[in-house]
């Protein structure tokens, strides 16, 4: 997948923000601000920790790049395939990510929001398991 250009909030390119997407685009896993910062340094680039996350917001923002809450607090980042609401199930051992449609959930979200009085509704689901691949190998 290709990174596109991360512009400034006044809509400028940067060195540091293309790098950022240029490195969150070299892989389909979930990655942390810590673990792309680290690669970045490896690979002679350099940006400090607090560019890392101000451009990885941009991304979010943006709605180019998803991210998501591991149980122990930490938050890790993923260019998705596609633009449209989806959900993932995310291998808890290797980090393996698929992106999926979950129409059941929608109207779940839906039913259970209206119940409650609710409208304007956002929502966020992951699921956690382990793949097939880990699975198979027997990795915890």
């Amino acid at each position: 997948m290709n990174a596109e250009s991360v512009h400034t909030s006044r809509g400028r390119s940067t060195r540091q923000g293309n790098a950022v997407a240029a490195a969150l685009a070299e892989t389909d896993a979930f990655t942390s601000a810590q673990d792309l910062h680290a690669r970045l340094r490896r690979n002679g680039e350099s940006v400090g920790l607090t560019t890392v996350y101000r451009h990885l917001q941009v991304l979010v923002d943006r709605g180019e790049v998803d991210m998501l809450r591991r149980t122990d607090g930490e938050t890790l980042y993923r260019r998705c395939a596609t633009s449209a609401h989806h959900h993932h199930l995310v291998c808890r051992v290797c980090g393996r990510t698929v992106e999926i449609a979950g129409p059941e959930i929608e109207a779940w979200t839906t039913r259970v929001a209206a119940a409650e009085g609710f409208s304007d509704v956002s929502h966020q689901v992951e699921i956690y398991g382990r793949c097939a691949g880990c699975a198979a190998a027997g990795r915890a």
